[in-house]
């Protein structure tokens, strides 16, 4: 039987959280029971041996990585000086990683990049494009050279991060997936979500800053029309490749 995959999680909404769990793991390709998820808004921090796992997923968050340290909670201060620990381990063994949305703060901040919010994206669906190294990762095999993929954060690096390698790039937010090493991944995108998923977050961050209010129906409207099944590859090759 393949060692599972973990999954480090951080959503507070409970919707939101269920509805990741139920549909990250679906759209890889896993098998029943292969992901483990662990609630790092109310769990604590794992013990984590790299050995134990195939691949460990960095979800979506909440927290903002580049929020002034005082104003973070005890909970995301506690996270974040865990996965600096973790980073250094899984970089220096090139452990399979992949960072999701904050996973790609956290991750650019460690590697020594900047985040901020001059590149912040209202959910939509824009267009992103592989670099001439993205059109050579494993990971993006099978991926259009142009494609769609959901987004909607509120920061995101402002430049390139030493040591990283830029595998998609966008209009808006121009850092969107990189590579650090051979194993190690992240992405500003979403590849975890489908139509009814961005439509979940639609709902449960209404009035957040994620997407102005009055404009619901644009926005409904804008990822609706929006193809991103090819994003989900990223995830079903993440899986195939590190499945051990």
């Amino acid at each position: 039987m393949s060692r599972p995959f973990l999954m480090l999680a951080s959503r507070t909404e409970e919707v939101v959280a269920d509805d990741e769990f139920r549909n990250l793991p679906r759209l890889a390709g896993m098998a029943p029971g292969e992901a483990v998820r662990v609630r790092l808004d109310r769990e604590p921090f794992p013990e984590i041996d790299l050995d134990d796992w195939s691949g460990i997923i960095l979800c979506g968050s909440p927290f903002d990585v580049s929020a002034p340290e005082g104003l973070k909670t005890a909970v995301q201060r506690d996270v974040e000086a865990h996965l600096g620990d973790l980073y250094d381990r899984m970089l220096q063994a090139d452990a399979a990683f992949l960072g999701i949305c904050y996973g790609m703060g956290t991750l650019t901040l460690h590697l020594g990049g900047a985040v901020d919010g001059s590149h912040a994206e209202e959910i939509s669906a824009p267009r992103l494009t592989l670099t001439p190294e993205g059109r050579d990762d494993p990971l993006l095999e099978g991926m259009p050279e142009r494609f769609r993929a959901y987004v909607g954060h509120h920061e995101a690096a402002s430049g390139l991060a030493p040591g990283a390698t830029l595998l998609v790039g966008g209009t808006v937010a121009p850092v969107q997936m990189i590579r650090a090493g051979e194993s190690v991944y992240a992405t500003q995108f979403h590849p975890e979500l489908d139509l009814a998923g961005i439509g979940v977050r639609i709902e449960e961050y209404a009035g957040r800053g994620y997407y102005p209010p009055e404009e619901r129906s644009r926005v409904e409207a804008e990822v609706a029309a929006a193809d991103v099944r090819p994003v989900h590859l990223i995830l079903r090759n993440f899986v195939r490749r590190f499945r051990r």
